[in-house]
């Protein structure tokens, strides 16, 4: 007999998030994976490219992915085939790096790309069907803590991971030390993966009909986008929210600029932010199921760091930007994927989020307009005010969303 909010759920759901991030803190884009890039190329559009391809990937397939999931009765099984290709994806990095490093610089970014895009590209499907696995399996206020719990797991993993990415990056010379830091961490991966997958799931009974084609699906999705526009406005505001993307990736470049970055200083900064990440989500994110608020505070929290960062010149100053990204970060993600599972009713749960992710996903494209606004501009301040105004305007917007309310939700009140 299946059971809502079964602890074994919740233990399973905190493990694999535990084994993903002490994986893919190493490609953190506010960290190493900038660096990384850059010692392959002295491009910062090639470097916010990069930073894009790690989540952008993504965005292609959400609306395909979520055509096939809305007639699905479980996901489970279709997690299993996304999980071997983000495996083997990851490991592919770390192998080209391993076999061609600097002997060709060129194929190895391309090596370097190719899977970043494919594990950000599978993704996308694991998006659809986590979000519909996590609304089917825990409550509102669960949902909320379990998810604050998969934050504070993660944030500790990636503290393992900095300490063990500093180590590294220290003890052997670049660009073996990021080769092993993918390998290794693939290996890691996996582990979450395998936990994962035996997750208990009910059958779903409300599903909808497929339509006879992707044209006529894509046709409805856009109806139903229209129909809703507290769907609309949350879109709205969490594309802007993701103008972050404009300068974060090249935070860490400017840092470099102001005094010489060691790889414990850079294992520090990725520590500083898994700390802030478990201090939002004990203290402020598991205890507010209003996403509406979460999502404020977090954008309110992003516009702090950034107005540090236009006076930022020493350790210190950067640390406490890195400490609250953390804080920021986990409150942005957890509220942008609660906030579309409130509203939508269970039938088109995985269409609305589909509708979410792969509009507000185009802002995961913002590290390469940063990238070249920098290269043209020369100007780290420019881009640090012009990404505070666009967080400002989301701020603004978040305050209002409470006054709009979705026409599914409005009918089945009424009802």
């Amino acid at each position: 007999m299946f059971q809502v909010d079964n602890p074994k759920n919740n233990t399973k759901n905190v493990v694999h998030a535990f084994f993903l991030a002490l994986a893919i803190t190493i490609a953190e884009p506010s960290t190493i994976l900038p660096l990384m890039v850059h010692h392959f190329s002295d491009s910062t559009i090639i470097v916010g490219i990069f930073a894009s391809l790690l989540r952008g990937g993504a965005v292609v397939v959400q609306l395909y992915a979520a055509f096939h999931a809305q007639a699905y009765q479980r996901v489970i099984p279709y997690f299993k085939k996304v999980f071997f290709f983000r495996f083997l994806s990851w490991l592919l990095i770390g192998v080209s790096i391993f076999f061609l490093g600097d002997k060709n610089k060129q194929l190895t970014l391309f090596f370097i790309g190719v899977g970043l895009f494919f594990f950000s590209f599978t993704a996308g499907f694991g998006a659809i069907y986590f979000k519909e696995l996590q609304a089917k399996i825990f409550s509102k206020k669960y949902r909320g803590k379990t998810m604050a719990n998969r934050q504070i797991a993660g944030s500790i993993a990636s503290i393992i991971s900095g300490g063990i990415a500093g180590y590294v990056l220290s003890a052997y010379e670049a660009p073996l030390n990021y080769a092993y830091l993918f390998m290794i961490s693939s290996l890691l991966m996996a582990i979450g993966f395998a936990t994962f997958v035996t997750i208990e799931e009910p059958i779903k009974k409300n599903i909808s009909k497929k339509e006879k084609s992707f044209k006529l699906f894509v046709e409805n999705a856009l109806i139903l986008l229209k129909s809703d526009i507290r769907l609309q406005k949350q879109i709205i505001v969490i594309l802007l929210g993701y103008s972050y993307f404009l300068a974060m990736p090249f935070v860490i470049l400017n840092a470099n600029n102001s005094f010489t970055l060691t790889g414990w200083m850079l294992g520090g900064f990725i520590t500083l932010q898994m700390i802030g990440s478990i201090i939002g989500s004990t203290f402020l994110w598991r205890k507010i199921d209003d996403y509406e608020k979460m999502l404020s505070l977090s954008i309110f929290f992003m516009i702090v760091a950034f107005c540090i960062a236009l006076f930022a010149e020493s350790f210190y100053s950067y640390a406490l930007i890195f400490l609250l990204f953390g804080v920021a970060f986990d409150g942005f993600k957890i509220s942008d994927m609660n906030l579309v599972i409130e509203i939508a009713p269970e039938d088109k749960r995985p269409v609305y989020s589909a509708l979410q992710v792969n509009i507000t996903s185009l802002g995961l494209f913002f590290p390469i307009l940063g990238g070249v606004i920098l290269t043209y501009v020369q100007s780290y301040t420019f881009i640090y005010l012009l990404t505070i105004g666009l967080l400002v305007l989301s701020l603004y917007l978040s305050l209002k969303l409470k006054d709009y309310q979705s026409p599914a939700k409005k009918e089945l009140k009424e009802n």
